[in-house]
C-alpha cells in the first residue's frame, strides 16, 4: 500500500527557510564567538560583583551605584596588576630555566639508560638517535638563547589579550550601572501583572544559578590555590632545590585551571607537577602525592559544602556542557559552560511545569465539558 504525501509550496518554500534561518544564524554565532565570549565574561563578571557592588552602593552617602562600582573595580585591577606583578615574572624565569636545562638533562639521560643503548646498538639505531638528541639540545638552546625575540613576535598577542581584558572591565563596569535602569525598562513593557512576576521569579531563579555556582567556583578556586601555593611554600624549606618564588605561581596556575569543572584542576596538578620535577624530582612526587588526597578532600567535603547545589546537574549534563564550551570558545567556554547550562535547565524545567499545569487544567471535567458544548456548537 503507497501512500502519498503532499505539501503545498508555501510550507515546502516556509521549512527550508527555516532550515536556512537556523543555519545562518549558527554560523553567524560561531564567527562571532571572540566577541561573544568577551560579552559573555563581562556579564559574569558583573553577575559575580552585583552583590557587593549593591552593598558597597548602601553604604555611601546618596547610595551612589557608581561609587560603589568604581571602588569594586578599583580592587578588581589592583588584584590583576598584583597577580601580573608577582606571578608572571617568576613563571617566565622558571620557563627560561626548564629550555636552559633541558640539554643537560639528555646527556643525563645518555649517560644514565644504559638498556637503552644496547637496544640501540643492537638495531643499528645510533644516527637516527643522535640526530634526534642533537635536534632537542639545539632547539632547547635556541629557544632559550631567542626568548627575548620570540616574546618580541609576541607582543601582538599579548596586547590583544590587555584590548581584550579591558574591554570586558569597561562593559562589566557598564552593564553594573545601568542594570537597575534596564531591568526597570524590562518590567514596565509588561501589561500583565501576572506574567511579569512568573518571569521575575524566573530571572531571580536564573540570577541565583549564576551567582550561586560563580561564587562558590571562586571561594573553591581560592582554597585551592591558597593550600597549593602554602605547600610550594613549605616545599622550599624541605628541597632547597625548589625556588621560594615558585609558590605564587603554583597558586595563580591553580586558581585559574582550577575554575574549568570536572578536570581543570587535574591539568593544574600536573602542570605544577612538571615546574617541580624540573627543580627537584623528589618535590614533585611529595606534591603529586598532597594533590591526590586535597582533591579527595575538596571533591568530597569542600566543593558539595559550598556549592550547596546552586546547579544541580548530572554528571553527563555537566561533562556535556563543559566540552561543547571548550571546543567552541576555549577556556573560557569551559568556565562559564556550567552557569549556563545551569539556566537552559531552569528555562527547561519552568516550560514543563507550565505544560503539564496547563494539561491538568485541560483534564479537569469541566474544562472538558465547556470543550465539548464548544466543539458540538
Amino acid at each position: 500500500m503507497k501512500v502519498r504525501i503532499e505539501i503545498d509550496t508555501h510550507t515546502f518554500v516556509r521549512f527550508w527557510l527555516v532550515v536556512i534561518g537556523f543555519a545562518l544564524a549558527a554560523l553567524a554565532i560561531f564567527s562571532a564567538r571572540s566577541a561573544l565570549m568577551i560579552l559573555g565574561i563581562a556579564f559574569f563578571l558583573a553577575l559575580a560583583l552585583n552583590s557587593p557592588v549593591t552593598k558597597l552602593a548602601g553604604w555611601l552617602p546618596g547610595k551612589s551605584r557608581v561609587g560603589g562600582t568604581a571602588i569594586a573595580f578599583v580592587i578588581v585591577v589592583a588584584l590583576l596588576g598584583a597577580f601580573i606583578v608577582l606571578v608572571v615574572p617568576p613563571i617566565i624565569q622558571q620557563t627560561a630555566k626548564v629550555a636552559e636545562t633541558i640539554p643537560s638533562l639528555v646527556d643525563s639521560a645518555q649517560q644514565q639508560w644504559h638498556g637503552v643503548d644496547e637496544l640501540v646498538t643492537k638495531y643499528h639505531l645510533e644516527s637516527q638517535v643522535d640526530n634526534a638528541v642533537n635536534s632537542i639540545k639545539d632547539n632547547a638552546a635556541g629557544w632559550a638563547a631567542n626568548a627575548g625575540q620570540i616574546a618580541v613576535s609576541s607582543l601582538g598577542s599579548l596586547l590583544g589579550l590587555i584590548a581584550s581584558t579591558f574591554l570586558v572591565l569597561v562593559l562589566s563596569f557598564l552593564m553594573l550601572i545601568e542594570a537597575p535602569m534596564w531591568l526597570r525598562r524590562l518590567w514596565a513593557v509588561y501589561n500583565d501583572n501576572e506574567r511579569m512576576e512568573a518571569h521575575k521569579k524566573l530571572a531571580s531563579r536564573m540570577y541565583n544559578v549564576v551567582t550561586g555556582y560563580v561564587t562558590g567556583q571562586l571561594t573553591v578556586s581560592a582554597i585551592g590555590a591558597f593550600t597549593t601555593g602554602i605547600v610550594v611554600f613549605v616545599l622550599h624549606f624541605v628541597f632547597p632545590n625548589i625556588p621560594i618564588n615558585l609558590a605564587l605561581p603554583a597558586a595563580a596556575i591553580a586558581f585559574v585551571f582550577s575554575l574549568i569543572p570536572m578536570f581543570g584542576s587535574t591539568i593544574a596538578g600536573v602542570l605544577i607537577s612538571i615546574l617541580l620535577a624540573f627543580n627537584d624530582v623528589t618535590a614533585a612526587i611529595v606534591f603529586v602525592i598532597f594533590f591526590i588526597l586535597y582533591q579527595q578532600v575538596e571533591n568530597n567535603l569542600i566543593a558539595p559544602k559550598i556549592q550547596s547545589k546552586a546547579v544541580e546537574l548530572s554528571a553527563l549534563a555537566v561533562l556535556a556542557a563543559v566540552t561543547v564550551g571548550l571546543y567552541v570558545f576555549g577556556i573560557a567556554g569551559g568556565i562559564i559552560s556550567i552557569p549556563i547550562a545551569g539556566c537552559i535547565k531552569v528555562l527547561l524545567e519552568d516550560y514543563l511545569e507550565r505544560a503539564k499545569l496547563k494539561r491538568h487544567k485541560s483534564d479537569k471535567p469541566l474544562h472538558k465539558l465547556v470543550k465539548k458544548m464548544h466543539s458540538e456548537s
